[in-house]
């Protein structure tokens, strides 16, 4: 089982690289996106860097253009951070995809036009030849790149982007400062090696980004898949217990007064002949396809889970009257009692089902569970492919007691 789960999640890696992001499982997009509305604080921290930056240049410059760029990078901090906040207050990653990718372009979109005022600082920066605004800037550069990868290696296109946005102009600008004589020994040498280290260290972080992106995917990917196995059934797909439970517990708390809730408990009849007979593999296809049919008989909001062997459980939420519970029952018996073809072979098994209300028999699910057990046990009593609702005499003959 687990050596599955690994060898799908290296597919769907595989099949990402090949096909692109369009590939990836919508739960391991959730998670990717939501790393990008995670953390305000460090948004909010450079914005105050470049502000402070802006600021001194202005001071020492009196330069109106400066003035300008540094008012245009409050207002867009401000503007990411709104982002942030609105998104979360949308209901994060609850929205469904389309909505979490235009929240993406929203997020992408801000974080180009900060790189390109980044780029723009330091380009007008390079008007003057001041060694120490020029450092400034350029730490400024540098600090906004590591910023970037370490907070958004998992949309690695949104640093890919950001990363050009902002270092090519400025390696660009360098280059031409470069030319220029200020009557310096290497003056040029120097400026066109910053340049040269600044593409140098942007294409080492692009490898990083893609190391962590890889990384990310796949431990996203494998949490998903363990949690997957962890709530399903493997053979039949069907959920399990612990799915059982949370479902139960939903269907608990959006009942409406006057809502009951009904627990079949299901029980194959005949299927150890057919194992003994035809042998597991045939018996391992009888289940899926009773699983199957279970699926196509139920609402979206009930739940049908196999227990092991060859009983399953129901949750019927939302019920109004026993006569529901009832005409679902006999529907489960009438459509499991139908012929199964296997490898050609026709085999044939019956259902018992055994039913207990709730609130009529408390709202705990292991307690109701067993109720529904002692009904079944009545309805196989009476004989094969039929139906038992628990009541009072059930469970004082078996010694039990309604909580």
């Amino acid at each position: 089982m687990e050596r599955r789960a690994k060898n799908g999640t290296h597919r769907r890696i595989s099949a990402f690289s090949a096909a692109g992001e369009s590939s990836l499982p919508d739960a391991v997009y959730r998670d990717l996106v939501s790393t990008l509305f995670a953390m305000a604080m460090p948004i909010i921290g450079f914005g105050i860097l470049y502000a402070l930056v802006g600021t001194l240049i202005f001071l020492k410059w009196q330069d109106g253009v400066i003035a300008v760029l540094t008012g245009i990078a409050i207002v867009i901090t401000m503007a990411r951070v709104w982002l942030i906040r609105a998104y979360n207050r949308a209901g994060s990653t609850t929205q469904d995809i389309p909505a979490l990718k235009a929240w993406e372009r929203r997020y992408a979109f801000l974080t180009y036009i900060f790189a390109l005022l980044l780029a723009a600082l330091h380009i007008r920066a390079l008007s003057a030849h001041e060694p120490l605004v020029h450092i400034a800037t350029i730490s400024l550069i540098f600090t906004f790149g590591a910023g970037i990868v370490s907070r958004n290696a998992s949309r690695p296109k949104l640093c890919v982007m950001s990363l050009s946005l902002v270092v090519l102009p400025t390696a660009i600008a360098m280059l031409i400062h470069a030319t220029r004589e200020y009557g310096q020994l290497l003056h040029a040498e120097f400026f066109a090696l910053q340049a040269l280290l600044l593409v140098t260290v942007a294409l080492m972080s692009l490898q990083s980004v893609r190391h962590l992106y890889a990384s990310s995917v796949e431990h996203l990917t494998t949490k998903h898949d363990l949690a997957t196995l962890a709530r399903f059934d493997p053979l039949t797909g069907l959920p399990n217990r612990l799915l059982l439970r949370e479902t139960f517990q939903t269907n608990v708390q959006s009942s409406e007064i006057g809502d009951q809730m009904a627990v079949h408990y299901l029980d194959l009849d005949g299927f150890k002949a057919i194992n003994d007979r035809y042998g597991h593999p045939a018996g391992d296809a009888v289940l899926r396809e009773v699983a199957r049919r279970l699926q196509s008989m139920i609402r979206t909001e009930d739940v049908a889970c196999r227990l092991g062997g060859d009983e399953f459980l129901l949750l019927q939420g939302h019920v109004r009257h026993q006569d529901q519970a009832d005409l679902l029952a006999r529907r489960i018996i009438k459509q499991l009692s139908e012929p199964y073809l296997v490898d050609e072979i026709e085999m044939r098994i019956t259902v018992s089902v055994g039913i207990a209300m709730a609130p009529e028999f408390g709202l705990e699910l292991e307690r109701l569970m067993a109720f529904a057990d002692t009904a079944l046990y009545r309805s196989k009593a009476k004989g094969k492919a039929q139906v038992h609702f628990c009541t009072a005499e059930d469970l004082r003959q078996s010694g039990q007691a309604v909580a």
